[in-house]
């Protein structure tokens, strides 16, 4: 059904229920049940709840699914057939204090009756449009609407979720208490009118003291379990945010700069988490203390109590709507003035071309122009202010008027007493309080909740490749091949920075890859990495895809040591350990750290291994940190290490100290080694040596091979021989 046609399905409703059910069911039931009333008017309201049901889904079509107002449809049927039935229950039940003899379950109970079936309509309407719109924020999670948003969000409290529970139970029973204050002055207005002794009176004030002061303690107590609950919540979001970000492919990093992923994780998330729990706070108690006052008020008097309903609209929706007019005016007045601060500003900064033209009565004419067109929007906002605040006030000085006059109609004639008139009237005065501040709170929770989507934007987004495989064999022999690759980065797919390149790396081999900036050397480094994935063509290790592998077997497997490698803010000995699964010895530490030449700057510390780098390890020089940075990638004894650059901000004795290392030591004779250098001295001592010109290998070889050919390398090589001028 289409969503304008909520209006007849409504109409059509009320013609089936005033035609057909309103005469019909108490006849049927009155045969049926026996003489108890309240049973009577349980029977009758079950039945009309059924019927009117089945007409929704049956004659109107409508689903559980439905959206706009017919999906109030069905809240408002059963509102329809539990109103009488639940307002005569709380009668009975309030009979011994509140209501007087005669006010009982009987004279609810014929639906043929027409104020009773206007009373239905009267407490179901609120009562489904209230509904409806709490229901609002419960969308299907395919809608991502705001309740399933808060769902998700709860969902991190774990199995401190129950908390939540017993701070229900806390914020009841504590505004339950509140209600002694206006509860009591009601009585003791009453017990002076009718001269009651004083011991009663000192008992009762007692008796409300208590009841305060343990509404207070319970307040105190549900805000720390709630503040303490939500700070889990606050921690676990956190915590999964910065975890599924670190998940993210490598291409993720590139598109979306640092400062934004850094502040969507710390500053967006913290926001979001305090302003919906102090926003969930707040609307939970003054929606628990309205109802509490919601419940007193109908228990002292029904009938004000509905005057009370439908005096809302008119206290809250008017003032709202003047207010939207005003806010308007407000930003048109900022806007005008906007206007003239340019214009003054335009002068004043070009004061000497002003003075060359002699025009200072001109710009200030100007300026006086703009700011009386300012004048008209001065007014109308004054004017839409005042009307506010009047509304306002009158709306709810007419409010209080009414009330206090039914109120004295209903003492002369007897139907409450001056003390329940009272404790009416503090009921209301609270309870148009308390939905004044769920009318503020419900928007910008809504707000608070919905800004939380960009929080799980993160939290489910799958990578673009994966970012583990399975494989994980006993032994690796480190042979890689690049069958035919071709690869652009995300952020410039359409620039090719590797075209089918083909080449494989031997164990046991040290290959050298040279070649000007910008032929793709780093681009292979990071592919071997598997930080990235080939956009066409395969690199296999020992012929599996680097896809298959596990992650953390691969990364223990390959290591690579860039020309400016990055340090932690921490500890040397943590940074040479880490991302290792065990924790080292501090004779494995020492001996990688000889092996990359960082043990002795290291040992100059007064603190040695313990010592902090600094943030960037920024407290080092640029070789010591590719010593660190070294020594880090040593540790894990690699099947394949790639050095990207990784010595040349070495001084000699320690290059030499690495040659030695790559080309002398047994322990890497059966070692796969990348060297993408610019230094020839290192690359002249390779097994093999690819150059790489735009994206292809262009010629391969070992030194001697590739000089003897007199190609690009031998001109490279050339080049850097001669001397500058």
């Amino acid at each position: 059904m289409a969503a304008h046609a909520w209006p007849t399905a409504a109409l059509l409703l009320l013609l089936v229920d005033w035609l057909l059910l309103r005469p019909v069911l108490p006849g049927i039931f009155s045969l049926l049940v026996p003489e108890v009333p309240l049973l009577r008017v349980w029977a009758v309201g079950l039945s009309r709840w059924a019927i009117l049901g089945l007409g929704v889904r049956g004659v109107l079509g409508v689903t559980a699914g439905a959206r706009g107002w017919l999906a109030a449809l069905q809240p408002l049927v059963a509102a329809l057939g539990l109103a009488l039935p639940g307002l005569a229950s709380f009668r009975k039940l309030a009979a011994w204090g509140a209501l007087r003899e005669g006010d009982n379950a009987g004279l609810l109970h014929w639906n043929s009756r027409l104020d009773a079936f206007v009373l239905s309509y009267v407490a179901a309407l609120p009562a489904a449009a209230l509904w409806h719109k709490l229901g609002s924020l419960w969308a299907p999670s395919g809608h991502k609407g705001a309740g399933d948003m808060l769902c998700r969000m709860l969902g991190f409290l774990d199995s401190k979720k129950g908390r939540l529970h017993l701070v229900l139970v806390l914020l009841i029973l504590s505004c339950l208490g509140e209600m002694a204050i206006p509860f009591f002055t009601g009585r003791i207005t009453d017990w002076i009118l009718q001269d009651k002794t004083a011991p009663s009176f000192a008992r009762n004030m007692w008796l409300m003291c208590i009841l305060t002061i343990a509404s207070t303690a319970l307040e105190f107590a549900g805000d720390g379990i709630y503040n303490i609950t939500m700070g889990h919540m606050h921690s676990r979001v956190h915590g999964e945010v910065f975890r599924a970000v670190l998940h993210q492919e490598t291409g993720f990093f590139l598109k979306n700069p640092t400062g934004s992923i850094t502040s969507r994780v710390t500053e967006d998330t913290s926001s979001v988490c305090e302003s919906i729990s102090d926003k969930l706070n707040l609307f939970l108690w003054y929606l628990g203390r309205g109802l509490c006052l919601l419940a007193f008020m109908i228990w002292g008097s029904f009938y004000l109590t509905v005057v009370t309903l439908l005096s809302l609209p008119l206290l809250f929706l008017l003032p709202r709507r003047l207010g939207k007019v005003y806010q308007s005016l407000a930003v048109k007045v900022q806007e005008s003035l906007a206007k003239s601060t340019q214009v003054a500003l335009e002068a004043l900064s070009a004061m000497p071309t002003v003075r060359s033209f002699a025009n200072e009565e001109g710009e200030a004419q100007k300026f006086r122009q703009k700011l009386e067109e300012m004048k008209p929007l001065n007014k109308k906002e004054a004017l839409a202010y005042v009307t506010e605040v009047w509304t306002m006030s009158v709306s709810g000085m007419l409010l209080k008027v009414g009330i206090l006059y039914l109120g004295g109609q209903l003492v002369v004639r007897g139907a409450v007493s001056s003390g329940n008139l009272v404790s009416f009237v503090l009921y209301q005065l609270q309870f148009t309080r308390a939905v004044e501040v769920l009318l503020s709170i419900y928007p910008s929770m809504q707000k608070s909740v919905g800004a939380s989507e960009k929080i799980f934007e993160y939290l489910d987004r799958t990578p673009c490749s994966p970012l583990s495989g399975s494989l994980a064999p006993l032994n690796m022999k480190g042979l890689v091949k690049f069958q035919d690759v071709s690869f652009a980065y995300p952020n410039h797919p359409n620039v090719q920075v590797l075209q089918g390149l083909t080449f494989t790396l031997y164990p046991g081999k040290v290959t050298a890859l040279v070649g000007p900036n910008g032929s793709g050397k780093s681009t292979v480094a990071a592919l071997l990495q598997n930080l990235y994935q080939p956009t066409g063509g395969k690199v296999l290790l020992d012929g599996e895809p680097l896809v298959q592998y596990d992650h953390h077997y691969l990364h223990t497997q390959v290591a690579a040591v860039g020309q400016e490698p990055l340090l932690f803010g921490r500890s040397f000995r943590e940074n040479i350990a880490y991302g290792l699964t065990r924790t080292p010895t501090m004779e494995e530490i020492t001996a990688v750290a000889m092996e990359s030449g960082a043990h002795d700057f290291i040992s100059g510390f007064p603190q040695g291994y313990d010592t902090e780098v600094g943030e960037t390890g920024n407290q080092l020089s640029g070789g010591q940190r590719q010593a660190v940075a070294l020594a880090r990638a040593l540790i894990r004894k690699p099947r394949l290490l790639i050095l990207d650059d990784a010595t040349s901000a070495l001084d000699a004795g320690n290059q030499l100290r690495v040659q030695r290392l790559l080309y002398e030591s047994p322990e890497w004779a059966s070692r796969t080694v990348l060297l993408i250098t610019q230094q020839l001295s290192l690359a002249e001592r390779a097994h093999h040596i690819l150059f790489l010109k735009e994206g292809s290998v262009c010629e391969q070889g070992t030194h001697l091979q590739l000089m003897e050919r007199g190609g690009c390398y031998r001109s490279m090589v050339e080049a850097l021989a001669a001397p500058s001028d």
